[in-house]
């Protein structure tokens, strides 16, 4: 592995039923003007959204900032900055699934500065140090957003969704009973979600294997144990805690200690994602097991150890181990009922596609440096 520094500001609660005390406790220093954000309904169906609101009871003052969107976009994080600053606010409170903490996240940054975030980070190259305080409830798992200072913001202008770097939150809440209400779709979008971080950070350099990797490669075996178990039986409690708290294993920087990680997958979901507001986890299902075919020469290596140890196939060759880990990966893709064509998605424009491919991020940790040329074939396979 390559040299490291590692340290870690979110304090965990994790567990069934843990929700309600752990805001209470964390609630009591976090000052008195609190920002409440929050998407759809799920708040409100799992009641949470009535015990949140009764922090006014004990003195708080909650300004509520509702619905933010799957995918969020820059004009939402204006409006929350606004909303931040018009309030006093002391402490954000986000209590949702990765868009909404992404959302936060940026807001965080936004409202401590009259810079435009975007310019600054993009086009001047510089990073925020003052932030407000923040705290996160995870209402959706699998894009562990609750465990870094990363977001991933739609800027519709610009037709372009890529990461910005926020606030890191100082606690995070896991608690499976809050998953519950979400759709099953949205859960195993999620649970992929958590799949593709391990698959991106585990093809990321150095190539030979190491303590990071073999990490990794239990939490992608126990990722795709546990999502069956979950579809057979949704009232499963510990499959929905162990997805939770491997989607936070996924993004908490445990598993990308000494590697430059890879996520060229995620960059191109991203921009397709910019034209077509599309879901997510369903794009990377589309998207990773073409990818994969396109990577198979110059990371067959890392693509065969996967098969072998996650995926449990192998061949007589290590180039055809590794076809039959992709193979596998397609597989399962279809098993838990996710799309393997754009078709499937309703995105049927070439167009669009290519205009993706085109303003797709390149990334210098992918195996094999990608030409857009290639990513649009990519792309392409998959209509």
């Amino acid at each position: 592995m390559d040299n490291f520094i590692f340290e870690y500001p979110v304090k965990q609660y994790f567990g069934k039923g843990c929700a309600e005390e752990a805001i209470k406790t964390e609630l009591k220093t976090a000052g008195k003007n609190v920002l409440l954000a929050y998407g759809g309904g799920s708040l409100k169906r799992n009641g949470l959204y009535d015990k949140l609101r009764r922090l006014d009871e004990s003195g708080k003052n909650v300004t509520d900032f509702g619905g933010i969107m799957p995918n969020p976009t820059y004009a939402k994080v204006q409006e929350g900055a606004r909303l931040v600053k018009e309030n006093h606010i002391d402490f954000i409170l986000a209590v949702g699934g990765g868009s909404v903490i992404d959302c936060c996240k940026i807001v965080s940054v936004q409202a401590k500065t009259d810079e435009d975030i975007w310019d600054m980070q993009y086009s001047q190259q510089l990073f925020a140090t003052e932030f407000v305080p923040m705290g996160a409830v995870v209402t959706a798992s699998g894009t562990g957003a609750e465990q870094n200072c990363g977001a991933v913001i739609t800027h519709e202008e610009k037709k372009l969704k890529q990461p910005l770097w926020g606030a890191y939150h100082s606690f995070a809440v896991l608690d499976s009973d809050l998953t519950k209400t979400v759709p099953m779709n949205q859960v195993i979008s999620g649970a992929f979600d958590t799949l593709s971080h391990c698959m991106e950070t585990y093809m990321g350099l150095p190539h030979n294997l190491n303590l990071s990797d073999e990490i990794n490669e239990a939490i992608m075996r126990n990722v795709i144990k546990n999502l069956r178990s979950l579809i057979q039986n949704p009232d499963d409690d510990f499959a929905r805690g162990e997805l939770m708290w491997a989607s936070a294993m996924a993004e908490n920087g445990m598993l990308k200690l000494g590697k430059q990680t890879d996520f060229q997958c995620h960059m191109i979901e991203h921009a397709v994602g910019a034209y077509t507001d599309c879901n997510h986890g369903q794009g990377l299902a589309v998207i990773h097991p073409a990818l994969y075919r396109h990577l198979l020469d110059a990371g067959e290596a890392q693509l065969a150890r996967m098969a072998e140890n996650v995926w449990s196939v192998k061949a007589d060759s290590s180039l055809e181990t590794a076809r039959l880990g992709i193979d596998a990966l397609e597989s399962f893709i279809k098993e838990i009922g996710l799309p393997t064509r754009w078709s499937e998605m309703g995105i049927t424009d070439e167009s669009i596609l290519r205009a993706a491919a085109d303003t797709c991020f390149i990334m210098p940790g992918c195996c094999k440096q990608l030409s857009r040329d290639e990513i649009y074939e990519i792309l392409k396979e998959q209509m």
